[in-house]
């Protein structure tokens, strides 16, 4: 359960969740109250949209609680490229700060019930101003994740679906692992479906080699979650960063 309606939360239960938020360190009190005096919280189930492709880009957005997901829609054939499924802490929709066009290119969706905390764009661009550390955690963000979508790109161009596969259980088992005696259980649901747009495939075919990969007994499946049985047997020279490695390399000294 959710603690409190979001109406119910006032200016310092805002601060306090701001906090707790992967820059959430980088602010003075002042600077965390004065964004939250001007932020709104947002209570949204699952597979409800943050905003879609063509929505102005007006606010950047922080995950109190709960996992969005960064996917890409075609208009025509309605098809879905998953761009990656982030946590709480995690700060996203920061096309805000940058979009020459004003307007989302991509879309934004409840992976789970979330809560969120909506920050005005005008407002996390004067937070930048005044405090340089929060300046340099934004843009070193920025950098960061175009450093990984061009990585995927790259990816995509040079391996074969099993080592995209692999690539991507180990990222995951870094981001959401939680270690159990037989391995570590990725705690999200994945279904194929969704891994398949993720790794550029379809489900059939991730279905064939998650199989195979079962019967090697390198993974198992757990109540729609996978259990990594071998985690060294997976590609970890992949050189993506995930944002709870960006989060400890951004921590402030």
């Amino acid at each position: 359960m959710l603690p409190k309606r979001a109406r119910d939360l006032k200016t310092a239960d805002l601060a306090a969740l701001i906090r707790k938020l992967d820059f959430g360190p980088t602010l003075s009190d002042e600077a965390a109250t004065e964004l939250a005096a001007n932020s709104i919280v947002l209570d949204l189930r699952r597979r409800r949209f943050i905003y879609k492709a063509g929505d102005p880009a007006d606010s950047l957005y922080a995950i109190v609680q709960g996992r969005i997901k960064l996917c890409r829609i075609d208009p025509v054939s309605k098809r879905e490229a998953v761009i990656d499924i982030l946590s709480e802490g995690s700060l996203f929709g920061e096309s805000a700060l940058y979009s020459s066009a004003g307007r989302r290119e991509n879309c934004a969706v409840a992976y789970a019930n979330s809560r969120l905390l909506q920050i005005p764009a005008g407002e996390f661009q004067k937070g930048m101003v005044g405090n340089n550390q929060l300046h340099d955690y934004t843009f070193r963000l920025i950098g960061q994740r175009l450093q990984n979508a061009e990585r995927r790109l790259a990816d995509f161009a040079l391996n074969a679906i099993p080592a995209r596969l692999d690539r991507l259980l180990a990222d995951f088992s870094d981001r959401y692992g939680v270690p159990e005696r037989e391995g570590v259980l990725i705690d999200i649901p994945l279904p194929h479906r969704e891994i398949a747009s993720i790794v550029g495939s379809t489900r059939e075919s991730v279905t064939v080699r998650l199989n195979a990969m079962r019967r090697e007994g390198t993974i198992e499946f757990v109540n729609r979650r996978i259990l990594v049985k071998r985690p060294e047997s997976l590609v970890h020279q992949n050189g993506l960063a995930t944002d709870e490695g960006l989060v400890r390399e951004l921590q402030p000294l």
